[in-house]
């Protein structure tokens, strides 16, 4: 079924990160100095949904935030970028700081705990996610996934964790092919997963389907010299959830989500650039 401006969603985590670029990533004992600072509510949930709501027009989030400065500071963000935010509030919001080096690659280190959604989460719109066209999860307990799975198209991260590979059937699972941590979370829930992606960045990546069916796609063209990798896995995995639920084929939709983690790569932070539909 073809839809013309699908209803998107997304069910995951947010950090609140300072970027910053250096020479090179320091080694023990080295002192490297960062410029051009800057920060943003990120982590897979929040860039997938800012990169959503720029395909759709509108995207919908349910998240967990900490009841702190950063928590008000994530959700007003994010609402300026389209996204509707409906966060849980928990302790203190994620941090984490990210090292951007000369040749565009980044290095994260998360500060506390990931604080997902949950289920029982009464205040969290859980019956909106029956509407949508597509939903992307990147954290959240079994029940959270369970109303997600309410959606037409769910696809899910691999850093979705212990909700996964619980009976939950998911219609898309995408992960890092050349991640090794994301490749031992996926191993469970793969079997319940009608299409499995694994990206290789500048390599394209490849496909296999439960029918039988797999293949390959090549990278998208770059429009622009590549500045910083922070984001691209995370809006390359929404927009192949936007494309599955507006109802393209397979490779149709993993052509939209290689452009979308392309254009990501040429912006500085997850937001400078993203794909728009408009």
């Amino acid at each position: 079924m073809r839809v013309s401006r699908p209803r998107v969603a997304v069910v995951g985590h947010v950090e609140w990160v300072q970027f910053a670029r250096v020479p090179h990533v320091p080694c023990a004992g080295e002192v490297v100095h960062a410029h051009d600072p800057f920060e943003e509510p990120a982590g897979g949930g929040g860039v997938a949904a800012v990169q959503l709501a720029r395909l759709a027009g509108e995207a919908t989030f349910l998240t967990a935030l900490g009841r702190d400065a950063l928590g008000e500071r994530s959700v007003v963000r994010l609402k300026e970028l389209g996204v509707d935010v409906h966060a849980t509030q928990r302790a203190a919001t994620r941090r984490a700081s990210t090292l951007v080096d000369d040749a565009g690659e980044r290095t994260i280190i998360t500060l506390g705990p990931r604080l997902e959604p949950l289920g029982e989460d009464e205040e969290l719109p859980w019956g909106a996610l029956r509407g949508m066209d597509a939903v992307y999860f990147t954290a959240g307990d079994l029940g959270a996934l369970r109303a997600a799975r309410e959606a037409r198209v769910l696809v899910a991260s691999p850093r979705a964790g212990d909700a996964l590979g619980q009976g939950v059937q998911l219609d898309a699972l995408v992960l890092s092919g050349d991640d090794a941590v994301e490749r031992c979370q996926a191993s469970r829930a793969q079997e319940e997963a009608q299409l499995v992606v694994f990206t290789e960045g500048a390599g394209g990546g490849a496909y296999r389907e439960r029918s039988g069916r797999s293949g390959t796609w090549t990278a998208a063209s770059l429009p622009a010299a590549a500045v910083d990798s922070y984001g691209c896995g995370d809006s390359f995995a929404a927009g192949l959830t936007y494309g599955l639920g507006a109802g393209l084929e397979v490779p149709a939709a993993l052509a939209l989500a290689a452009r979308c983690g392309a254009i990501c790569l040429t912006g500085s932070g997850p937001y400078e650039r993203q794909l728009s539909k408009d």
